[in-house]
């Protein structure tokens, strides 16, 4: 995923959690590592870091 478009979900999912967005990614984020899937759980852990750039 390009940063465009991580930057882009990231901004629909605090509009769609507010507060709570954050925690959601990093649950998918964790979802996603105890299946063994590294490649998507980084994807996740990119989003949650950019909805924490948009609350700050």
């Amino acid at each position: 995923m390009q940063a465009t478009q991580v930057i882009d979900y990231a901004q629909r999912l605090y509009k769609a959690h507010g507060a709570h967005a954050e925690y959601e990614a990093a649950n998918r984020a964790k979802e996603c590592q105890d299946r063994g899937d590294r490649q998507e759980a980084g994807v996740w852990n990119q989003v949650r870091l950019a909805i924490r750039e948009i609350r700050d």
